[in-house]
Order: structure tokens, then C-alpha cells, then sequence
């Protein structure tokens, strides 16, 4: 049996999820802001309710951005403290495409997703992605840019799911969609799914190597026309 425990805290919430076999349990905190002192009794009331240790888990899995630069911290931190304490594997999953997975599952019927997220300073994090089943495939290169100069993206059937939809008005110049989730937000249920391949190949890291995500220090420049 494989067994993952994931930690979100990219956002205000705060969740844990254990992934065993293809059956998730998650707890959820919507709009916590108190990750710091909630993260550690969560993932020990999740362990509870299923029955198992974590030394019995495979691997550990977090959101390692973007989003808040202290939610990201608290959830590196956390994971690596876990992997450090008991030589758990470690891997790391955007919490973009987090969102995205999250925004596929309550409205299927959209494979393509924009996952935006409000970055401050008049930016946002950006990533497309097309969603199905457990898996996401990242459709461009995330970054962080001004609304009005995200990649031009064709179609129309995408669906623009995050915090960043506040910048609807200068994100249509760039692209074109057919619904939006503005509740969405990256889960730790999405990241433990989205962990699984990585665990079963062996693409996991060693405690030391677990890194947050930020962003804002790269460049990126993808299909601007």
C-alpha cells in the first residue's frame, strides 16, 4: 500500500490530506491565517481518524508555491522538520497546478484551467494546464506577470480559476474563457494526488532538498505576441 500525507498553507487556508491507494482523506481549514499553530495537531488528527503512524507513510508532500511567502515557508518547514524526524522522502508539487486539479474537480467538463493567483504589487501568478483524472500537464512555462502580459493562450474553452480573477478586466486582452472559480484554491488532497507519480518513480528528495517556490525572482517570457 502507498501511503502519502500532503500539507497545503500556500493560501489563508489550511489542509492536510493522506492519500492511500487511490482513497484521500483531507482536513480543511478555509481562511485559517493560523497554519503555524494548526498544521502539526492537524496532520496528528488526520493520522488518528485513518490509524496509522506517519513513520508508515511513503513519502511527504507539500505545496511549495507560489502563494504567501510565509504560507509556503511554514509548509517547506513543516515537511522538512517530518522528513528530517523520521527519514521520510519528500516531494514537492505546485500549488498552480494544486489549483487547477482543484478547479477541474468541481467542474469537469473543463479540461483546460488557468490557475491565477493575486500576487500583490499589481502582478499574479500564472499557470495553464490541462486536467484529467489524477494528472495535470502544464500547457506553459508559470510565472508571475503584470495581468495585462500573461501568455496569450488560443481558444476559448479555458476555465480561469483562483484569487487572481480579480484582474478579470485586464486579463481578457490575453485570454479568452467560458467559466471562472474564483473560490479555487490549491488542497492538499489535489497535492498528495498530484505527488503519487513522483513517489511510485522515485522522484522524491531527501529532507534538505525540499524548496519553496516563489517566483518573483524568475524571468520568464512565453509566447507574448
Amino acid at each position: 500500500m502507498t501511503r502519502i500525507v500532503a500539507i497545503e498553507t500556500a493560501t489563508d487556508a489550511c489542509s492536510v490530506a493522506l492519500w492511500q491507494d487511490g482513497a484521500v482523506l483531507e482536513k480543511f481549514e478555509p481562511g485559517a491565517r493560523r497554519q503555524t499553530e494548526r498544521v502539526l495537531p492537524m496532520v496528528e488528527e488526520l493520522l488518528a481518524e485513518a490509524g496509522i503512524e506517519l513513520s508508515s507513510v511513503d513519502a511527504l508532500a507539500f505545496g511549495q508555491g507560489p502563494g504567501s511567502f510565509t504560507g509556503v515557508r511554514v509548509a517547506t518547514s513543516v515537511v522538512q522538520g517530518l522528513a528530517f524526524s523520521l527519514d521520510l522522502s519528500v516531494v514537492g508539487v505546485s500549488t498552480l497546478a494544486s489549483c487547477a486539479l482543484a478547479a477541474h474537480d468541481l467542474q469537469p467538463r473543463f479540461q483546460q484551467v488557468v490557475a491565477v493567483f493575486d500576487a500583490r504589487m499589481g502582478e499574479v501568478y500564472f499557470g495553464a494546464y490541462r486536467c484529467g483524472g489524477d494528472k495535470v500537464e502544464a500547457l506553459c512555462d508559470e510565472g508571475v506577470f503584470a495581468p495585462e502580459r500573461i501568455p496569450v493562450l488560443d481558444g476559448g474553452d479555458w476555465l480561469l480559476a483562483g484569487s487572481g480573477t480579480v484582474y478579470q478586466d485586464a486579463l481578457r486582452d490575453r485570454l479568452t474563457w467560458a467559466g471562472v472559480d474564483a473560490e479555487a484554491m490549491p488542497r492538499a488532497a489535489t497535492v498528495a494526488r498530484l505527488a503519487v507519480a513522483a513517489v511510485r518513480e522515485g522522484r522524491t528528495v531527501p529532507a534538505e532538498q525540499a524548496q519553496p517556490v516563489y517566483l518573483r525572482d524568475r524571468v520568464v517570457q512565453i509566447g507574448s505576441k
